[in-house]
């Protein structure tokens, strides 16, 4: 992820920053990365970066009205679908000031400290990648909470759900989205454990279409966590530069999966892409994911024979709600362990509990009715 710096910066901005009151009320709180963060009894002007599901989970759609800017592109740029859904009912997204992302290069430390906020949120993938921009935000006085649900574990997850919830004054909902999510992985782990065996799984992103090999993940984070933390064998592992990128067609014949998995969404300008979310109906879902199971040389492949092809909503993962996705990946795993767990209704009475949005459409489903 790239930085975007400005020369000068401090000099003509600094000073439209609000520094933190030196007053008994300040509080400090704990972020994901167990740093000491010290706010404002109640932040009033927020700046969030990313996870704005969870973000909307933990403070409410009230929530929403102490936020002065975000990063656009992450949400109402990748899927446009879902923010049409949430703007729908949270009006201030559609004039949310945007201040830009580090993949794009385009966040500046001028953009946050333009909005004079009283609390930065960011992820803890663009706190690594934009260590010169939050070093100048926090000089001029405003601080920097991170988060991590890319990390895929239980404690990071626990971590920044609290510490949101802290921030934000919602302590109690964010302990009942932490104790939902406690409660549901254990269930999941536990039975995962008592049936034993490692069976062979990959996940392949299906942005391009059969046509372009996607990106694969190692253990390190989203889905290749949630396969290790399964005990599942990832045939990914071990066979890619980092966490992420693509493994070849050789690589996948070769370990001959047994379950396999294509990341799917309503990504915008991907028309090739398998399509899940939000309205979709499940024959676009299978129409997208039918030429994987043509591709050379699969029809040999263990999975295709037996049918455990399957479209997985890429956004399911690095969030709140990510035990649906991995309930469901172990029911396909380990079939008689799971035999009526219902990953699907999982996922509406999440959002029936903690989201503005009503659920529809397709999440994950299998290749073949």
């Amino acid at each position: 992820m790239s930085i975007h710096t400005r020369r000068g910066l401090l000099g003509g901005l600094g000073a439209a920053a609000l520094p933190l009151p030196a007053f008994a009320q300040n509080r400090t709180i704990t972020d994901a990365l167990g740093r000491e963060v010290t706010i404002r009894p109640r932040p009033e002007r927020v700046v969030v970066m990313f996870n704005y599901e969870e973000f909307t989970a933990i403070a409410g759609t009230a929530g929403w009205d102490r936020v002065a800017g975000m990063n656009r592109i992450v949400w109402e740029g990748w899927r446009p679908a879902i923010f049409s859904r949430y703007s729908a009912v949270i009006p201030a997204l559609a004039r949310m000031p945007d201040v830009g992302n580090t993949d794009e290069g385009t966040f500046g430390a001028e953009k946050v400290i333009s909005l004079r906020p009283d609390l930065l949120m960011m992820p803890a993938w663009a706190w690594n990648a934009a260590e010169t921009v939050r070093t100048q935000i926090a000089a001029a006085g405003i601080p920097i909470l991170v988060f991590d649900y890319n990390a895929q574990t239980l404690e990071r997850h626990v971590a920044s759900t609290r510490a949101i919830g802290a921030a934000m004054g919602t302590p109690d909902r964010a302990e009942a989205l932490v104790e939902r999510y406690r409660r549901n992985m254990g269930e999941i782990l536990d039975r995962a454990q008592r049936a034993g065996g490692a069976p062979r799984v990959h996940l392949e992103l299906g942005q391009g279409g059969p046509g372009v090999i996607g990106n694969s993940y190692a253990a390190s984070t989203m889905w290749g966590r949630i396969f290790a933390t399964l005990g599942a064998r990832n045939i990914a592992e071990g066979r890619i530069p980092g966490s992420y990128g693509p493994i070849s067609a050789e690589a996948v014949l070769a370990a001959d999966p047994q379950v396999l998995f294509i990341g799917a969404s309503s990504w915008a300008n991907r028309p090739l892409a398998v399509r899940t979310g939000y309205g979709v109906a499940p024959e676009e879902t299978r129409r997208g994911l039918a030429p994987y199971a043509a591709r050379p040389g699969w029809a040999g492949l263990t999975a295709i024979r037996r049918g455990e092809l399957h479209a997985m909503e890429h956004g399911l993962c690095r969030t709140l709600f990510d035990d649906t996705a991995t309930l469901y990946i172990a029911q396909r795993l380990w079939p008689g362990v799971f035999e009526g767990a219902d990953p699907v209704a999982a996922l509406a009475d999440y959002h029936a509990r903690f989201l503005p949005v009503a659920f529809s459409g397709t999440w994950m489903l299998p290749w073949r009715a």
